[in-house]
């Protein structure tokens, strides 16, 4: 018997290393707007929040002046950079296992939902995944509010048979905050340890994507 009938995975970071396009499109926009480039480590925190509040957090913007940098930077990323992304060894095979298991799959990302759908057929993973889920235009949801979609689409009564899998704490505190058990991986942007994950409310760790599979189905 599994442990969960459903599975929420984010996107960056989770499925895919999509560092070397937004990475590109972060340093366009940077560029674009003359800002002064930060140090390697602090771009790569740009990578998984909505990026409007990466560029107001580093930079003291107003709303509006993150806004308008943010609407460049999707621009850049949706007409160039958006492929510059490489699947997790491993994630294809754990995806598919979970599949066998009669696990349903989701995806809940702070991509824009333009993008994450195209990305993600891209790179085939919507045919494992019985629903998508991505941020709004403006990018006001939350990652709880984008989680929440996933559960309602899916027709979850109890959100206790749902886990949510993610590399930040984005993900931790979105899935913590609607009730959801939460599996943090250590592979890709934010949590780097095992230490990292537990400082959030969590049920695992994974250090690679086939390491999900013993909390889910195991």
């Amino acid at each position: 018997m599994n442990q969960y009938n459903i599975v929420v995975f984010d996107v960056d970071g989770t499925l895919l290393d999509t560092s070397e396009g937004i990475l590109n499109s972060v340093k366009h926009t940077i560029d674009v707007y003359h800002k002064k480039m930060p140090d390697p480590e602090t771009l790569r925190s740009f990578i998984g929040p909505p990026i409007q509040d990466s560029f107001q957090k580093e930079y003291q913007l107003s709303k509006e002046e993150a806004d308008e940098m943010a609407a460049e930077f999707r621009r850049v990323y949706k007409d160039i950079y958006l492929f510059g992304a490489v699947p997790y060894p491993g994630i294809y095979e754990c995806m598919t296992v979970l599949r066998e298991h009669g696990v349903r799959l989701a995806v809940a990302t702070y991509k824009r939902q333009d993008y994450a759908e195209k990305i993600l057929t891209h790179f085939q993973f919507d045919k494992y995944c019985d629903v998508i889920y991505g941020s709004d235009f403006e990018g006001k949801l939350k990652k709880v509010d984008i989680i929440e979609k996933c559960m309602v689409d899916l027709g979850s009564a109890d959100y206790k048979d749902a886990v949510m899998v993610g590399d930040s704490w984005h993900d931790a505190n979105g899935a913590g905050l609607l009730g959801v058990d939460f599996i943090g991986v250590t592979y890709g942007f934010d949590f780097r340890t095992k230490e990292d994950v537990g400082k959030y409310p969590s049920v695992g760790c994974a250090d690679t994507p086939m390491e999900l599979l013993p909390y889910i189905v195991g």
